[in-house]
């Protein structure tokens, strides 16, 4: 907006005409012209005038500060990007150290196969699948122990290499550690230190709004604009939080579900200072600006103004985008949420472009950030079409499996995928309203890797989504349609948008030469295709290093992967749960190594003591320990729990939680 156009606004239109500037400076010298006889300030006086030179000062330097928001954002950023750089280094640095291990420890076993062929008898791996106790280690050392009265940490002294620190521990485990749910509301906490940088990010939000902001009741319009301005500012944030092909997975090494918790902190945040913003500006309107400032006290005419048509428009719609993303709503009523959420998002950018002018570069920053996420990336260049089996497997689980060749110039999932990786499956057969649904998965089989050229004979993926069928959402669910599609029907034409993920976990449990993994029902999707990895390619490696000593006999290849010691727990409500991985699969684990607990199904023997399981696992651990869980909430919290008071002891642990939900 010009000078010129400031000037030659009604005297009644005064202040919103100055704040609708694009330059401070610009308004000041309208200010200066514009006092002449016919001028809309002519009659003013110089206390007024004086007052509204003050008052536009304020409201540039509260913008030029809320402004300056991103430049923290981005340096924030760039400090967990550095951390997470050296923690990859060193994480490589560890798994290049283990690999080193296990070749030495092979060629020991090797030298100790006798002249007959015959190798030396290993207790390297064990399982107890459908056990009648909950936890059996090996049958001549722990069946009559009573897990319930074993101590929960060990008193051994850590490995030599790690030199704990009573204080760092204790500050380590307070920040680990995840209170229990709020009472009556039933609300999920998460762990003290995502806590602390939630609320260290919204303090930043808050001393924003206050800064320089002048205490008087005659400034209250400053407090008004800022809380408006504020909410503009964090734009770019959401909107790169929701994409699902952002940096800051790979600059972070946080997960999408991990992100996603912050996303909703920050639409939250934002939900509410759009609440203020729009009381104050209603305080300020009727109750404490002066007649000479206001175009009109008529509430008709304050309420049908295009200005604040525009901003009503806004603020509707992101209310709208918050009580439809309730965990309470997402879960009855998903297929809705995925639609208003797309056309509500739109719609509230549009408003905002037409309400306030400044927001316009924010506004263009988050379309964008929309548009090449949903429209040019995953519409195009990450989606792909193909036929798939449809096997159900009791009476509200089923899979969606297929296979095919990789080849690394593929599109999409053809390329193969990362273990925890996920996709969004779209079943345009299920109905017209169904083709523009797109739904998360994570990929329930054994991951082939991407981006690698194709070795003699080929690659081949097995893909496979695990699904439960959601029963408390309406007849037209997406899940339970798809599962009565299921009953009738072997295959079916789908989409497949992914893959997703963050190769954080699986870098993470490499280094350790202690791996925890444990699975809540559906949530063997995540750990299964990880123990995979983690035993074939130690296998895969000591084969190639066995195949160049001739003298070693077939036999020795059952006992290969022993880089490292790994342990799977596996808690399932029903035993027909049980079936969803192949006995055949899990046996192959076994045979390589993998330490496998399988309790009988809570609904017949109830919930097994997993703080006891987990917690003895690391109190065996030679050295550091690599922690993964993912199930329901209470299993998560208790796994957590475990791991925070092991590092309260002096245990070097790490934890990653894979939260699954809609």
């Amino acid at each position: 907006m010009s000078r010129a156009q400031l000037c030659a606004l009604p005297a009644q239109r005064l202040l919103p005409g100055f704040i609708r500037a694009i330059d401070c400076q610009d308004a000041l010298d309208a200010l200066d012209e514009g006092t002449g006889t016919g001028d809309p300030l002519a009659g003013l006086t110089p206390e007024q005038l004086e007052y509204i030179r003050q008052l536009i000062i304020a409201i540039y330097e509260g913008r030029a500060v809320a402004a300056s928001y991103n430049v923290f954002i981005v340096c924030i950023i760039a400090v967990l990007a550095v951390l997470h750089w050296r923690e990859q280094k060193r994480d490589k640095q560890k798994w290049t150290a283990i690999q080193q291990v296990s070749s030495g420890r092979t060629a020991t076993e090797n030298s100790q196969i006798d002249g007959s062929g015959t190798s030396t008898p290993s207790s390297s791996s064990s399982t107890t699948i459908f056990p009648q106790t909950t936890h059996i280690k090996s049958p001549e050392d722990e069946v009559d122990v009573d897990l319930e009265r074993l101590p929960l940490l060990a008193s051994s002294q850590p490995a030599k290499h790690f030199q704990p620190n009573r204080v760092t521990n204790r500050l380590r485990s307070w920040l680990l550690y995840q209170p229990p749910p709020i009472p009556i509301i039933n609300r999920v906490l998460p762990s003290i230190g995502t806590t602390l940088f939630i609320l260290s990010w919204l303090a930043l939000n808050i001393f924003i709004q206050f800064y320089r902001l002048p205490m008087k009741w005659s400034f209250f319009f400053i407090f008004a604009d800022k809380a408006g301005f504020l909410f503009i500012v964090n734009l770019p944030l959401l909107y790169l939080l929701s994409a699902k092909n952002q940096p800051l997975r790979r600059l972070t090494g946080y997960s999408y579900e991990a992100l996603n918790i912050f996303h909703r902190r920050v639409g939250e945040w934002m939900c509410f200072v759009a609440v203020v913003h729009f009381i104050s500006m209603l305080l300020y309107q009727f109750v404490i600006a002066e007649d000479w400032l206001l175009a009109s006290q008529s509430p008709k005419a304050y309420f049908t103004h295009p200005l604040i048509l525009f901003g009503i428009g806004t603020f509707v719609s992101y209310e709208l985008l918050f009580f439809t993303s309730l965990g309470s709503f997402r879960q009855r009523w998903y297929e809705l949420f995925l639609a208003s959420h797309v056309i509500l998002q739109v719609a509230a950018l549009g408003f905002l472009w037409g309400h306030f002018y400044t927001s316009r570069p924010y506004v263009i920053i988050a379309l964008a950030i929309f548009l090449l996420d949903r429209l040019v990336w995953r519409m195009s260049i990450k989606r792909v079409a193909m036929e798939m089996d449809l096997t159900v497997l009791d009476g509200e689980t089923y899979l969606v499996s297929g296979d095919w060749d990789v080849h690394p110039g593929a599109n999409g999932v053809l390329a193969g995928w990362e273990p925890t990786d996920h996709v969004f499956l779209t079943v345009p057969a299920l109905g017209r309203s169904h083709a523009l649904q797109a739904h998360p998965f994570t990929i329930a089989s054994a991951a082939p890797g991407k981006g690698v050229e194709r070795e003699e004979g080929g690659r081949h993926a097995w893909f496979s989504l695990l699904i439960r069928a959601q029963f408390g959402n309406f007849p037209g669910g997406f899940t339970r349609q798809l599962l009565e599609h299921a009953k009738t029907h072997k295959r079916v034409e789908v989409q497949l948008d992914g893959p997703y993920g963050s190769p954080h976990v699986l870098s993470m449990l490499r280094a350790s030469n202690h791996v925890i993994l444990v699975a809540g029902g559906s949530g063997i999707a995540v750990t299964f295709p990880l123990v995979w990895a983690l035993l074939h390619e130690a296998a895969s490696q000591t084969d190639s290093e066995e195949d160049e000593d001739k003298q070693v006999p077939p036999s020795s290849k059952q006992k290969k992967a022993r880089g490292r010691k790994v342990h799977m727990l596996w808690v399932t409500h029903s035993h027909w749960h049980q079936k969803w991985i192949p006995k055949e699969q899990l046996d192959d684990l076994v045979a390589l190594g993998l330490d496998l607990v399988v309790p009988p199904p809570t609904m017949d023997a109830g919930r097994p003591e997993v703080h006891g399981i987990v917690g003895q696992w690391i109190q065996e651990a030679e050295g550091d320990s690599s922690v993964l869980v993912s199930g329901p909430d209470g299993l998560n919290r208790v796994v957590r729990n475990v791991a925070a008071g092991a590092v309260r002891q002096g245990k070097n642990v790490r934890i990653a939680v894979e939260k699954f939900g809609w």
